[in-house]
C-alpha cells in the first residue's frame, strides 16, 4: 500500500483519534501533520508494518507527548470553555465538552492511556507497546487518571446539613 492510499483511507479516523487525544481539533491537525510528515519520510519501513494504523497511531501519540513537552511554554494549551450564556441543545454535546475539558487537565501520558483504552479500544499491553512502558505502568496511569476524574466529577455538597 502506498502512502497516498493509506492516507486516503486512514486519515479521517486518525484525525478523530488525535482530536480526542489533544482536546482540540486544531492541535490535532498539527500533531497529525507532523506525524504524517515523519511517516512519509520513513514510508518504506512504516508501510511494511504488520498494522500500519497502529504504527501511525503510535507516531501520533509520541508526537503529541513530545509536542506538549516542546511547546508547552510557547503555544497556549487548548482550553475548552462551555458558553454559559446559551444552553447546549444536546446534553450529549455538553457531556462530551465537559469530558474533553476534564481530560485536558490530566497529564499527557494519563490522557493518552485513557484515550487509547476507551476511544482506541486497546488493551493494556497494546497501550504499553504504544507508549514504550510496561502494562503495569499503563494500569497505574489509568488508575490515577480515573481517580482524578472521579474526584472532579463528584458533585460537591453545599454545606447544608439536615437535622432529622
Amino acid at each position: 500500500m502506498t502512502f497516498d492510499e493509506w492516507t486516503h483511507r486512514g486519515l479521517p479516523a486518525l484525525l478523530r483519534f488525535a482530536t480526542v487525544l489533544c482536546g482540540s481539533p486544531h492541535l490535532a491537525e498539527d500533531v497529525v501533520q507532523e506525524a504524517l510528515l515523519k511517516a512519509h519520510r520513513k514510508w518504506e519501513r512504516v508501510g511494511q508494518a504488520d498494522s500500519i494504523d497502529a504504527y501511525v497511531r503510535r507516531m501520533v501519540v509520541n508526537e503529541f507527548l513530545s509536542w506538549r513537552r516542546k511547546w508547552s511554554r510557547i503555544v497556549p494549551r487548548p482550553e475548552i470553555r462551555v458558553d454559559e450564556t446559551a444552553p447546549d441543545h444536546a446534553n450529549q454535546h455538553a457531556d462530551r465538552d465537559e469530558l474533553i475539558a476534564r481530560l485536558a487537565k490530566l497529564p499527557a501520558r494519563q490522557r493518552a492511556v485513557l484515550v487509547l483504552r476507551y476511544y482506541g479500544g486497546q488493551s493494556d499491553q497494546e497501550i504499553a507497546e504504544t507508549l514504550g512502558c510496561s502494562a503495569g505502568t499503563v494500569r497505574g496511569y489509568a488508575s490515577r487518571a480515573l481517580a482524578t476524574l472521579r474526584v472532579e466529577l463528584t458533585p460537591t455538597l453545599t454545606g447544608a446539613h439536615h437535622a432529622y
